[in-house]
């Protein structure tokens, strides 16, 4: 089992990469049960769950719930209880309660914590606006990541690009972004130059149109970091009102999946490939753990629907 040192180095390799994941952290056990306040897991999109949590059945709670939770980008704080009362929906102190036969008799509260990848704002030239900018790395939910080069790959996840670099190989840079189809593209100019740039783009007027010049919201801004700051707001009003912008270079987010009933104990699981489960004439038959798997391949026509 990983201990908490190897989840926490494995979750920093999977953030920089920018692969989705839920922390699930167990923050308070009620006798009986296998896990132990500060036992934790992480949780892939695929449902993989690596770390302890409990045994196979709070296992299967948790990659249930924190499909979910990635699915909304919402943390959430789950207690998975023998009883059967009082669940369903968040209660007055939002925790999300699961009935869970299995449970060996305790119960547990598990915080779950996503972890997705956060929208890349590239920005390219050295003038003091795109310094203050690049100050702004992960200061409100962006990673702001300078292009060092004009002919550079744009990095996976790009949502912005901001050309400040007064005049040195701007049209390359912007014609890139247009072409790459980023939802927002601006050139810090002043309003006399910004059209004669823009003019000069070998792009379509469709695409000419999109880029935004003078960059930022009008807040009265005179100082670079003023100006870094209704750029950043900008991008902000501009990409949530856009349809949802997906990047296939990067691992997806899961879309919210329907759960299904274990036939032997009646839990939701998760129908993924990490969830136990066995191949039927009728289809995929998904359980909470091997103690259900095993009792449904001891006598199929019992739990036939």
């Amino acid at each position: 089992m990983a201990s908490r040192l190897e989840l926490a180095g494995r979750a920093e390799a999977l953030a920089a990469a920018g692969t989705p994941f839920v922390w699930a952290t167990v923050v308070r056990a009620e006798r009986p049960t296998s896990a132990k306040p500060g036992d934790s897991a992480l949780v892939l999109a695929d449902g993989q769950v690596d770390g302890f949590v409990g045994g196979d059945c709070a296992e299967s709670t948790v990659r249930v719930q924190a499909l979910e939770v990635l699915a909304t980008a919402t943390p959430r704080l789950v207690r998975i209880t023998p009883s059967a009362e009082d669940v369903g929906a968040p209660d007055e102190d939002d925790v999300v309660t699961v009935h869970n036969p299995c449970l060996s008799g305790g119960t547990l509260d598990i915080f779950l914590e996503p972890s997705v990848p956060l929208p890349v704002v590239v920005v390219f030239g050295h003038a003091p606006i795109a310094t203050a900018l690049l100050r702004a790395h992960r200061l409100f939910g962006q990673q702001v990541l300078p292009l060092e080069k004009p002919d550079a790959s744009l990095p996976p996840g790009t949502r912005a690009v901001v050309v400040a670099s007064h005049g040195n190989d701007e049209e390359r840079v912007l014609e890139a972004a247009l072409r790459a189809n980023v939802p927002y593209v601006a050139l810090v100019a002043s309003r006399r130059r910004g059209p004669a740039v823009l003019a000069s783009l070998e792009v379509d007027e469709r695409l000419r149109s999109r880029v935004h010049t003078p960059a930022g919201l009008d807040i009265g801004a005179r100082t670079a970091r003023e100006v870094a700051l209704s750029i950043l707001a900008e991008i902000v009003a501009v990409v949530r009102e856009l349809p949802s912008h997906r990047d296939d270079s990067l691992e997806p987010v899961p879309e919210l999946t329907e759960t299904v009933r274990d036939p032997v104990c009646g839990m939701m699981v998760a129908p993924v490939d990490a969830s136990h489960h066995v191949e039927t004439p009728t289809g995929l038959v998904y359980f909470c753990g091997t103690g259900c798997r095993n009792a449904y391949l001891d006598n199929p026509l019992a739990y036939a629907q």
